[in-house]
């Protein structure tokens, strides 16, 4: 028979072989951090110091459109200014002139100009200087008068010289487009008178003077 002291060994070796077991495959495939030990008991120690700032980021994807306002209040009703800019004026003028023109005719065109006008908004002012004779047995009278491009002045009026003067014919014209005018002085009958012996430029210096003058 076997002895009580070698049994209980046996049951002591029967009872620890299965837990050997189960705590080897418990382990089996864990390590123990050999610097657990180590370090965990060493004192903390101080912060470090800080770090540089970073870039700045990339701008982000622009909002939504907000939702429009309101209509503000009606304003005031505003003054209507026309600002009329003008060349300045600079002057315009000519003059044609005859040496003892002595020209006898008693109707019909006595001298011609042609003159350039350079706007329509002015008016021309005319002026015949010479001698204008008019001789006649009975009562005559002769008339001398301007026109423009062939037709007397009637902006206001016609510019003219009646029977015999001493003195030349002068008048502002108006009404006359710009560009070129053909100005002209005729001599003519007087209306409710006989035609008398006309003469025009005799032993004189005779002229026509042409100025662009503004309104």
């Amino acid at each position: 028979m076997m002895s009580p002291l070698i049994a209980r060994l046996l049951l002591l070796v029967c009872l620890a072989l299965p837990l050997y077991g189960v705590e080897k495959v418990r382990n089996r495939g864990y390590r123990k951090d050999p610097d657990a030990d180590k370090f965990g008991s060493c004192m903390q120690g101080p912060a470090g110091t800080s770090g540089r700032e970073g870039n700045p980021g990339a701008n982000g994807i622009p909002g939504t459109p907000g939702i429009p306002g309101r209509d503000g209040p009606k304003g005031e009703k505003g003054e209507c200014i026309n600002e009329i800019f003008e060349e300045p004026w600079r002057p315009n003028y000519k003059q044609c002139a005859w040496n003892s023109l002595n020209y006898g005719i008693d109707l019909g065109k006595v001298a011609d100009c042609t003159f350039t006008k350079l706007r329509t908004d002015s008016a021309l002012r005319v002026l015949f200087s010479g001698s204008l004779r008019l001789k006649c047995k009975n009562a005559c009278c002769q008339r001398w008068y301007f026109t423009f491009n062939g037709a007397e002045c009637a902006g206001p009026l016609p510019i003219e010289s009646i029977i015999y003067l001493d003195q030349g014919i002068e008048g502002l014209c108006e009404g006359v487009k710009g560009g070129l005018v053909d100005v002209a002085v005729w001599v003519g009958t007087c209306d409710d008178y006989p035609r008398g012996d006309a003469s025009t430029g005799w032993n004189s210096v005779s002229r026509v003077i042409i100025e662009e003058l503004p309104k």
